[in-house]
C-alpha cells in the first residue's frame, strides 16, 4: 500500500484526473451526440442498448489512448527523475515498483469507467428512456470494459518501462485505438488476437440489421472470451515484470 500511495504522491502535479476527465468529455459528447441523432432517425430504437453499443465502440478508440497516456505519465517519472538507481539503493524490488505502477494505472482507469457509467445513466434519464436503469447490463458492461482496460495497461506499461522514449508507448496506444474502433471489421479469428477489439467484443449488447433497420440485442458473452483475455493479460503482466526486473538500469 505504501508503494501505491507513493505513486499517487508522485502524480500529484501531473493533473492526470483532469486529463482523463477532459478525454472522457470529448468521447461522451461524441457518443451521446451520435446516439441522439440515431434516436431522432429511428424512434423505435430508443433505449439503453443503443447507448451502450455506441459507448463501447467509442471506448475502442479513446480508452487505449487514455491508457497509453496514463501509463506513460506514471512510468516516465523514473526516467526523467533518474530515480531507478536510487530505488535500487533503497533495496526496493523492481517487481514491487512494477506492481504499484500497474495498480495505480488501473485505479485511474477505474475512475474513468465509473464516470462513464454515471454519464450513461444521466443521459438515459435526461432522454427519458422508458425502461428502468438496467443495473445488471451496466455491471456487465463495466466488467468487460475494465477487464479489457487492465490488459491494455499491462501491455502499455511493459512498453513504457522497457523503452525510455515514451513516444513508442503513445504510438502503441494510437495503434490500439485504431484497431479498437475498426476491430469489428476483421474476421473473428483475427479479431480475438488484438486485445483492443474486446471493448466491443465484451459489450453485453450487439446489433444487427433487419430490413435496413438497426436492431439491438442482448447477448450472452459466455466464459471463453473473458478467460482468454484474462490469460493474455496475465502473460503480458508477468512477461513485462520479468523483463523490466532484468533489464539494465
Amino acid at each position: 500500500m505504501k508503494m501505491i500511495g507513493l505513486e499517487f504522491f508522485k502524480l500529484r502535479r501531473k493533473h492526470l484526473f483532469l486529463m482523463i476527465s477532459l478525454f472522457l468529455c470529448v468521447e461522451l459528447a461524441w457518443a451521446f451526440m451520435a446516439s441522439s441523432m440515431s434516436v431522432s432517425r429511428n424512434p423505435d430504437s430508443v433505449g439503453w442498448d443503443g447507448v451502450l453499443v455506441m459507448i463501447a465502440s467509442m471506448n475502442g478508440l479513446f480508452l487505449p489512448i487514455i491508457s497509453a497516456v496514463v501509463a506513460s505519465r506514471i512510468c516516465d517519472m523514473e526516467y526523467k527523475g533518474n530515480t531507478w538507481k536510487l530505488l535500487m539503493a533503497a533495496s526496493v524490488k523492481r517487481s514491487h515498483i512494477y506492481a504499484a505502477k500497474y495498480i495505480c494505472a488501473c485505479i485511474l482507469m477505474l475512475f474513468a469507467i465509473i464516470l462513464q457509467i454515471f454519464a450513461i445513466v444521466g443521459f438515459g434519464v435526461v432522454q427519458g428512456f422508458e425502461q428502468s436503469v438496467p443495473l445488471f447490463l451496466l455491471i456487465k458492461f463495466w466488467a468487460g470494459t475494465m477487464l479489457t482496460t487492465m490488459v491494455v495497461i499491462a501491455l502499455q506499461q511493459w512498453i513504457s518501462l522497457s523503452v525510455k522514449n515514451q513516444a513508442f508507448g503513445l504510438c502503441l496506444g494510437m495503434l490500439g485505438g485504431f484497431i479498437g474502433i475498426t476491430g469489428d471489421l476483421f474476421p473473428a479469428v483475427v479479431r480475438r488476437i488484438f486485445v483492443w477489439s474486446y471493448y466491443t467484443g465484451l459489450c453485453p449488447v450487439a446489433y444487427n440489421y433487419v430490413n435496413n433497420t438497426m436492431r439491438f440485442v442482448a447477448r450472452d458473452i459466455g466464459a471463453y472470451l473473458p478467460i482468454a483475455l484474462l490469460f493474455m493479460g496475465v502473460v503480458a503482466y508477468i512477461a513485462g515484470s520479468i523483463h523490466v526486473s532484468r533489464q539494465e538500469v
